[in-house]
């Protein structure tokens, strides 16, 4: 039966220090290198094995992947990597501290911001120096599908037609994939074949290093799924 595994890269440095990341192009903590290692060692523990491998064009996700690879002695296995994978654009939001804006803006904006389904952080104007536009990863992306700012909803938009068209085509070929991405990507991911309502999403939190595994049925349909647990 197929099988799929999600992780979530490794804390990074951002985590740590509790901004908001996005498109950022921030690299692992050492608490996140750690993280993925210890992702390695669970994969092992638990002989899930893997033959092809997924993520996005972040460093901390690549990273995270080929401290894996490393580890499991696989950095032999093909590896795609698609912008479509990244993180949620979080806008003008970039780089900002998460208490710092609570004590400008409230509570209940800034959890609007990160939690709901449909609402976008502010844009991004073409001029900033953080706009994706600027960097040479993303030239081949017509303007209009670079994001100034993302909701979730958004970035599930933007993340769905390459799993469909990329990570399904490798299931059904009979190739077990390894998605090293990030916490919003793979929510996205995780909704698309649970099933989860627009409302219920928002619960629902990818811990970072921790490999989440998916049964799944002839039509990709999950029979079942549980993040690796360390048996110690």
């Amino acid at each position: 039966m197929p099988r799929l595994i999600l992780l979530r890269h490794g804390e990074s440095v951002w985590n740590r220090d509790n901004l908001f990341t996005g498109w950022t192009d921030v690299d692992l903590s050492e608490g996140g290198v750690a993280e993925a290692h210890k992702a390695a060692e669970l994969l092992k523990r638990h002989d899930i094995t893997f033959d092809h491998c997924f993520t996005s064009v972040q460093r901390r996700a690549i990273k995270t992947l080929w401290i894996v690879l490393d580890e499991l002695d696989l950095m032999w296995l093909p590896v795609d990597r698609h912008w479509r994978l990244n993180e949620r654009h979080y806008g003008a939001l970039q780089g900002q501290n998460k208490d710092e804006k609570r004590c400008e803006v409230g509570e209940e904006q800034v959890h609007a911001w990160r939690r709901s389904f449909a609402t976008r952080p502010p844009a991004l104007t073409e001029d900033d120096e953080r706009f994706p536009g600027h960097d040479r990863r993303y030239s081949t992306i017509p303007d209009a599908d670079i994001p100034r700012t993302e909701s979730l909803q958004d970035c599930i938009a933007r993340t769905l037609p390459y799993w469909q068209i990329c990570v399904e085509a490798a299931l059904m070929d009979g190739r077990t994939p390894l998605v090293v991405a990030h916490g919003n990507s793979l929510r996205g991911i995780v909704k698309h074949l649970d099933g989860i309502s627009d409302d219920d999403i928002s619960g629902i939190e990818i811990p970072t290093g921790i490999p989440l595994v998916y049964d799944l049925d002839e039509a990709l349909r999950p029979t079942g799924s549980r993040y690796l647990e360390d048996t110690g």
